[in-house]
């Protein structure tokens, strides 16, 4: 919300969509750069004492922001500040690290926890970007981004103030140092959700293209919605369902599906067929993500959960930008239709990523040092559907 909501300030008050787009992905990459980092704080220290001021840096930056355009101050102090705004932390992983504490040891109930929070994210994805448009086109240009500073504000302090569902903190000395990307499970799941992320970008700047050479672009945004509902429709079913298939299989079939699943948008003739289309689409995309998230709970220690999780959210958001651009691109050079290209191409690199590191989210994620598998090694790491800590297995 407040990434579309800068864009459409930006496109608002100067004109300038070139400036607009490199705020946006300035944002998107400083957010991919730092959110890791604070996660791993919060790991260490707890969420209440890191969120609370990384919050404040974030709203701080956003209002430095607001006050650069409104008194028309030059572009590198967009930048600075809209680079200082990515500072803002990764409450999707916040949340869902509060799910696996208080759900731990409990497969089913992890699992639906999961996939709610899918079905939440799909709908914010849906309402955000409508209400932020709206409020800077027909109220003021700063709109969207106050709202969407004051959502963060109260989201963080509510968050931070349910202290019993707050996951314990493992400070340094208590756990081996280095990243939660020392699991090779983790840099599989983050390399795919890069791929993914750009399927998910380039769907959305072609769709918005599409619409517009048919005369209709004010619809992209309820095609778009669709495609969001088609996920949210898989997400509450998914949900609902207790797989005892192996993780790791049903995450690869989920990328297969999704990447065949996106081939129908270069056969696409107009706005209702794309539609259809997408809301096809749309049906692989939350047990996909849901299924992600607990192998990235198999594979990471528990002391780096936050930040595992934060890594595969960062893999999309690169993925998102380099979608946005890349489809842009294509856009511009031979048309909208063939702009569905772009995802094509990305869904199959996510399906090769897959294949190639599939074994690796098999097995357990590193040996023990008792020699036996899934049970936490001195690094903390677990096999999929491995034990821990005598808990059921998780798949």
């Amino acid at each position: 919300m407040m990434g579309v909501g800068i864009v459409t300030m930006i496109s608002q008050v100067t004109g300038r969509y070139g400036l607009a787009g490199a705020l946006s992905a300035t944002l998107a990459m400083s957010a991919a750069a730092i959110g890791p980092r604070i996660s791993r704080l919060v790991d260490r220290h707890g969420q209440r004492r890191v969120l609370r001021p990384t919050a404040l840096a974030a709203l701080a930056a956003a209002t430095g922001l607001l006050l650069c355009v409104r008194l028309g101050a030059p572009d590198w102090t967009l930048f600075l500040f809209t680079a200082c705004v990515g500072c803002v932390p990764s409450l999707g992983a916040m949340v869902r690290a509060r799910w696996t504490n208080l759900y731990r040891g409990d497969a089913r109930r992890l699992h639906t926890a999961y996939s709610w929070e899918s079905i939440v994210d799909e709908m914010v994805f849906i309402l955000g970007p409508i209400i932020s448009i709206g409020l800077s086109t027909t109220w003021f240009p700063q709109a969207g981004p106050v709202l969407a500073g004051l959502f963060l504000a109260l989201g963080v302090f509510w968050l931070t103030s349910q202290r019993a569902t707050e996951p314990p903190p493992h400070p340094r000395g208590t756990v081996a140092g280095g990243s939660a990307l020392r699991s090779p499970g983790l840099r599989i799941l983050a390399l795919a959700f890069v791929a993914t992320g750009a399927v998910f970008g380039s769907v959305d700047v072609v769709t918005v293209a599409f619409a517009e050479e048919r005369g209709h672009k004010a619809a992209a945004s309820l095609v778009l919605a669709v495609y969001a509902l088609g996920s949210c429709t898989a997400g509450v079913v998914f949900g609902l369902l207790h797989l005892k298939s192996e993780a790791s299989k049903r995450w690869l079939a989920g990328l297969v599906a999704m990447a065949v699943s996106i081939i129908p948008l270069l056969l696409a003739g107009n706005l209702l067929l794309l539609a259809v289309a997408l809301f096809v689409a749309g049906l692989s995309i939350a047990p996909t993500m849901v299924t992600t998230m607990a192998l990235v709970e198999a594979h990471v220690p528990r002391a780096k959960l936050t930040e595992g999780m934060t890594w595969t959210s960062t893999g999309l958001a690169i993925g998102v930008a380099l979608g946005l651009s890349a489809g842009g691109w294509v856009v511009d050079a031979s048309g909208a239709r063939t702009g569905y290209v772009v995802p094509v191409v990305a869904g199959a690199l996510a399906v090769v990523v897959g294949f190639l590191g599939h074994r690796r989210l098999r097995g357990p994620a590193t040996p023990t040092r008792e020699g036996q598998p899934g049970e936490h090694d001195e690094d903390g790491y677990a096999g999929v559907g491995g034990q821990r800590d005598g808990e059921r297995p998780l798949a």
